[in-house]
């Protein structure tokens, strides 16, 4: 059960950012209103797909591996972080997105604290 409670923020990042990042690098419009037209923009959006699907191999390797553990979450909340310091941005500068990105900044942070609060914790410890 400890086990769990430990990477809990590395599982659910994974089963979020792993099909969010499949959405991105090949059908992006499914969910946003999004439409890609040029060879350079679908290029942009796989290599968002490239940096999602990476950053879940390490909390993957992490949650496996108790050595890459302190990398995998110290990865994990400033990923989120920085996911949600890009959306807080544009909350200022472009104003109120849709409910899905507004869910996902709430949601950003909760991973990043819980992350950061894990890895604090475990620094406490050792």
């Amino acid at each position: 059960m400890k086990n769990i409670a430990k990477n809990i923020s590395l599982i659910f990042s994974i089963l979020i950012v792993v099909p969010i990042g499949i959405i991105y690098g090949f059908c992006p419009s499914l969910i946003f209103d999004i439409h890609l037209y040029t060879i350079d923009e679908h290029n942009v959006f796989k290599a968002i797909m490239g940096i999602y699907l990476s950053f879940s191999v390490v909390w993957f390797i992490g949650i496996l591996k108790q050595k890459y553990w302190e990398t995998a979450i110290v990865s994990n909340f400033i990923f989120m972080f920085g996911l949600a310091f890009g959306r807080i941005i544009s909350l200022f500068a472009d104003g109120i997105a849709t409910y899905l990105f507004v869910f996902g900044m709430i949601g950003e942070l909760i991973l990043g604290f819980y992350s950061f609060a894990n890895y604090r914790l475990k620094s406490k410890f050792t």
